[in-house]
C-alpha cells in the first residue's frame, strides 16, 4: 500500500574527515556537545565540510479528528479553523517564531472541518472535512492515506525547489494526542495508558475519560486486525495532517534535507514514518521534549536526544523553531572557529 520514497543513508566516508575538522577547532575536545553532534550530521547529510542553512521552511499542517467527538479534548474542534485564521494575520505563535528566525511559512489545510477556500493564504490540500471517528472503524480509508502521503511529499519538493535545505513542521489539530499516543503504544509495543497525557489541559478526570475511549478503540482495532502492519496502525488511527507530515518528512529525506521534529504530535509521525523507512532517522534533528505524558520515552524509541525542555506543549511547531538557533551555533561553530594549527595554539589533548 505504501508510496515509495527513494531514501539513502549518508554517505559515511565523509564522517572521519567532519570529526577531525570538529576535533581540531581550538576548544577541548567534546566541549561543545550537541552542537559538535548537530555539525557531524550536517555534515553527513549535506556530503561537505561546511553545511550550510539555506531558505528554512515551516509547514503547518491543519486537520480535524473524528475522535473529538468523544470528549477526549479539552478543545473543542472550532479551535483548529479559528487559529488556522489567526495564523493568516500573522497572530499565532507560529507566525512570531517564523518571523524571529527567518522561516517561510505556509499554511496548509489538510482536513479542517470548516470552509477555508476564501483565506488565500492558506494551501488547500483539503482530503476532507476532518477524519472518520476511529472509536467506530478506520479514521481514512486506504486512498486518503496515500493522498495525504502525496501532498505531504509535493510540499517539501516544492520547499526544497525553492531552495531550503531544512524544513520544519508543525500541526494545528484538536484531538491529535489521542492518535499520537495510539502510535506510540502499538508501534513502540508500550502499555498505552503509560502513552496518554493531557493534551491540551485535561484533567485527572478528563485523562481517565480519554483513556477509556482510546482503549475502547485499540480493542476494537486489534479484533479486526490482530497482527496490524504499521501501515494499518497509521492509517486506522492518524489524522490527515499527520500523514501530510509523514509524508513531507519522508521526501525531504529522499531530496536530502534536514528535518526538525517538534514536540509529542510530530515526534509521533517521525516514530511512523521511520517504520516505513528506517533510513529517514540519518536525516532528523529532534528539537524539543514537552510535558505531554509519554514524550520522553517515544523520543527514546527513536534514539533521540531534543535539544530543549522548556515545558512547551502549544504544537504548531514552536519547539522546532525555538531550536533553530541551537543549529545555526553548531554551522557558526564547524565554519568560523579557528583550529589549533591556525591560532598558533598548542593542541592540549
Amino acid at each position: 500500500m505504501i508510496a515509495e520514497f527513494d531514501i539513502q543513508r549518508p554517505d559515511c566516508k565523509i564522517r572521519q574527515a567532519s570529526q577531525d575538522k570538529i576535533d581540531n577547532l581550538n576548544k577541548p575536545k567534546g566541549s561543545l556537545g550537541a552542537l559538535e553532534e548537530i555539525a557531524l550530521q550536517l555534515c553527513l547529510v549535506q556530503q561537505t565540510l561546511s553545511p550550510k542553512l539555506k531558505h528554512p521552511c515551516h509547514l503547518l499542517l491543519g486537520g480535524d479528528h473524528g475522535i473529538e467527538k468523544e470528549g477526549v479534548s479539552q478543545s473543542p474542534r472550532e479551535v483548529t479553523w479559528q487559529q488556522m485564521i489567526n495564523f493568516t494575520n500573522g497572530g499565532g505563535g507560529v507566525n512570531m517564531f517564523c518571523r524571529q528566525h527567518g522561516f517561510d511559512l505556509k499554511l496548509i489545510d489538510c482536513g479542517v472541518d470548516y470552509d477555508l477556500s476564501s483565506y488565500s493564504a492558506i494551501r488547500d490540500c483539503k482530503i476532507d472535512y476532518g477524519t472518520a471517528d476511529f472509536l467506530y472503524g478506520p479514521a481514512m480509508t486506504e486512498v486518503q492515506y496515500l493522498e495525504a502521503l502525496e501532498n505531504g511529499r509535493a510540499l517539501a519538493d516544492e520547499c526544497i525547489d525553492e531552495g531550503c535545505n531544512i524544513l520544519s513542521i508543525g500541526e494545528m489539530g484538536i484531538a491529535n494526542t489521542s492518535p499520537s499516543s495510539i502510535w506510540m503504544s502499538l508501534m513502540g509495543n508500550i502499555p498505552l495508558d503509560e502513552c496518554i497525557g493531557a493534551g491540551s489541559g485535561l484533567d485527572s478526570k478528563g485523562i481517565e475519560h480519554k483513556k477509556q475511549v482510546l482503549e475502547k478503540a485499540v480493542e476494537k482495532f486489534l479484533t479486526e486486525y490482530p497482527e496490524p502492519t504499521d501501515e494499518e496502525i497509521i492509517t486506522y488511527f492518524g489524522g490527515f495532517e499527520m500523514v501530510t507530515a509523514i509524508g513531507a518528512m519522508l521526501q525531504a529525506a529522499s531530496r536530502g534535507a534536514v528535518v526538525l521534529v517538534d514536540g509529542f504530535i510530530m515526534s509521533a509521525c517521525a516514530l511512523a514514518a521511520t517504520r516505513l523507512y528506517p533510513e529517514s532517522r540519518d536525516y532528523m534533528i529532534f528539537c524539543h521534549c514537552g510535558d505531554e505524558s509519554g514524550h520522553r520515552r517515544m523520543l527514546e524509541l527513536l534514539n533521540a536526544k531534543p535539544l530543549l525542555s522548556l515545558g512547551l506543549r502549544l504544537g504548531e511547531g514552536t519547539g522546532a523553531l525555538c531550536a533553530y538557533p541551537i543549529i545555526e551555533s553548531s554551522v557558526r561553530m564547524i565554519n568560523e572557529m579557528n583550529n589549533f594549527q591556525n591560532a598558533k595554539i598548542t593542541k592540549y589533548f
